[in-house]
């Protein structure tokens, strides 16, 4: 985040400029999808439970809603910043775009961390935070979802304030909320069986038995824990994975080359995805310096921690087995590292087709709270497989027929959807 060279929204936006190169957009139609439409920036005061008074600084960021509200999730980080805020939100307006699901861009978050607060103080850090935009968003407007270091009891939070405030009931203002409370079945799974069914039809194009691959994985937050558990099912081992030790202040990569027991390793995991290293090594885990995860001698590589994590500093150190890169994180990849990385062959899933899962399990949430009527969980599982094997094949096609990266394809995909749409209503 702040702490890195590298710039998210820099990056996105060299990434829009490629592609819109390569469509013939017109000037108009580029600075209209090269930076987000509306921008809010607020200030939220909070009352600590010391008595103190503490003033957070928040941030939401609207990229397009040509084709539908804004969606995208709300982020609690001490390192948040407003330029990461503008590339995510620019990279929802294309992932909801790529699995065709009528809603546009948009992200948040809070400068905090959420580790270091009580319930209470978190609670008022949400609500301070709808008060301030409640009436730029809303069901038809904006919709809100969990994002980095915020879960379901955070979105019931948000949602209370935002009913109070406009006085009637408005489930479909926020979704990931709390099951019998408006959430759907499979939400939470979503994003990590998101990454795997893409992942899985991936190996069926490049002719790899999944059952004969090996894994590492970057973070151990709830999209990789579920997208682990389903690659374990399907028959793949997972060897190493990497996550964030807050005691410590710094990442370990966890390893076992016979692989990893999904079960045994959640019972020794906090909420906020850390590992317990002393646990880990009674149960006979290695423990390796956290950047271990890239250099592992497996078949795919899936970053599902922050952006910039595969940059130029450590891309060659990606072993030559490598076969497939599915990028779970958003913006995992640095543009130089991307050029390098297919320059050696390695097939990848980009971020905004990999992890769509979550924004399309939002949808589906959306699409139960107006009708008031919940599906079972199976039936949202095979909706949402069904939605990203369709938009991989999609993207898959149009790579082979052009001789374009899988990024550059999900990318020309994604922008001339919301080209169209901002041509056909008149906008530019």
């Amino acid at each position: 985040m702040s702490n890195s060279p590298y710039n998210p929204y820099e990056t996105a936006q060299a990434q829009f400029d490629k592609v819109a190169s390569q469509l013939g957009l017109d000037e108009a139609t580029r600075e209209l999808l090269r930076q987000p439409m509306r921008e809010y920036h607020f200030l939220i005061p909070v009352q600590m439970d010391d008595g103190s008074y503490k003033v957070f600084k928040g941030y939401r960021i609207q990229h397009n809603d040509a084709r539908g509200p804004a969606k995208g999730g709300i982020r609690f980080h001490p390192q948040e910043t407003e330029d990461t805020i503008r590339a995510l939100s620019m990279w929802m307006t294309w992932k909801c775009s790529v699995v065709d699901i009528p809603l546009g861009g948009g992200k948040g978050g809070v400068i905090c961390d959420p580790r270091t607060l009580s319930e209470r103080e978190q609670e008022q850090v949400c609500r301070g935070y709808i008060r301030q935009l409640a009436k730029n968003m809303g069901p038809n407007l904006d919709v809100p979802a969990p994002d980095v270091m915020t879960n379901a009891k955070h979105m019931l939070w948000m949602l209370d304030e935002f009913e109070t405030i406009h006085g009637g009931r408005y489930p479909g203002f926020i979704t990931g909320k709390p099951v019998g409370m408006g959430g759907s079945l499979g939400r939470t799974e979503a994003t990590g069986y998101g990454v795997i069914y893409v992942l899985r039809e991936a190996l069926k194009e490049l002719e790899i038995d999944i059952t004969k691959t090996t894994a590492s994985f970057q973070g151990f937050g709830n999209v990789a824990q579920h997208a682990v558990r389903l690659y374990s099912q399907l028959g793949g081992k997972v060897i190493a994975i990497s996550c964030w030790d807050n005691t410590d202040k710094k990442a370990y990569t966890f390893r076992r080359e016979n692989g990893m027991n999904i079960d045994e390793l959640t019972g020794i995991t906090d909420k906020f995805g850390t590992i317990n290293k002393d646990k880990a090594l009674e149960l006979g885990y290695e423990v390796l310096p956290g950047d271990a995860w890239i250099e592992q001698n497996v078949d795919i590589l899936i970053p599902a921690a922050l952006e910039n994590q595969i940059t130029a500093e450590n891309v060659n150190k990606i072993s030559s087995q490598v076969k497939v890169i599915a990028e779970a994180a958003n913006g995992p990849t640095t543009n130089d590292a991307d050029k390098v990385i297919n320059e050696k062959g390695i097939f990848v899933i980009p971020d905004f087709l990999a992890n769509a899962g979550g924004v399309t399990c939002s949808y589906f949430e959306q699409v139960q709270c107006n009708m008031n009527y919940y599906w079972e969980k199976d039936e949202v599982l095979e909706k949402l497989d069904t939605k990203m094997t369709s938009a991989f094949k999609a993207v898959y096609e149009l790579s082979k027929t052009q001789n374009l990266t899988m990024r550059d394809a999900a990318y020309v995909i994604a922008i001339n959807r919301v080209a169209q749409t901002v041509k056909s209503r008149g906008w530019v």
